[in-house]
């Protein structure tokens, strides 16, 4: 007898963890990703939509053990949302080559930013978001000076 499935597949349930930065909003999911948690991702996405301006979302699915089709919808649902509202960015951080193909073969790849980390993408957007850390790359301080406001 089957109780309280979280997901289709069974051994990995998804797991959707957030994290608000003040330039964007990382989502990051693990496990198994199905028909099932194509809705709770959604759902998910929804709730955290208007966390960071644009808004501008940052995946992590790096993690994801198995995921079919439902990958691309949520990800398809996202960039027409943000083409009907006229902003928006989505980031995939460390994509699989399985899922660069996925994006290639959809039609999705020239919609999305890759990065190689979620740390990376996070830095980049803080840094151009921030004058005073533009300033300071310019004057050839490291970013996390230039974060702190260097006082020499």
């Amino acid at each position: 007898m089957l109780r309280g499935k979280l997901s289709g597949v069974g051994r990995n349930p998804l797991r959707i963890e957030t994290v608000r930065y003040l330039h964007c909003t990382v989502v990051r999911a693990t496990g198994e990703l199905d028909h099932v948690g194509q809705a709770r991702l959604s759902a998910h996405i929804d709730a955290v939509w208007h966390w960071s301006p644009g808004p501008v979302l940052v995946f992590d699915l790096t993690d994801l053990v198995f995921y079919d089709s439902s990958v691309i919808g949520v990800l398809g649902v996202v960039m027409r949302r943000m083409e009907e509202a006229g902003s928006g960015r989505i980031i995939v951080a460390r994509p699989s080559a399985h899922l660069l193909t996925a994006l290639r073969l959809t039609g999705l790849l020239p919609h999305v930013e890759l990065r190689g980390s979620v740390e990376e993408a996070v830095a980049e957007l803080a840094l151009a978001s921030d004058p005073a850390a533009d300033l300071a790359v310019e004057q050839g301080l490291p970013p996390l000076q230039a974060a702190r406001g260097d006082r020499r």
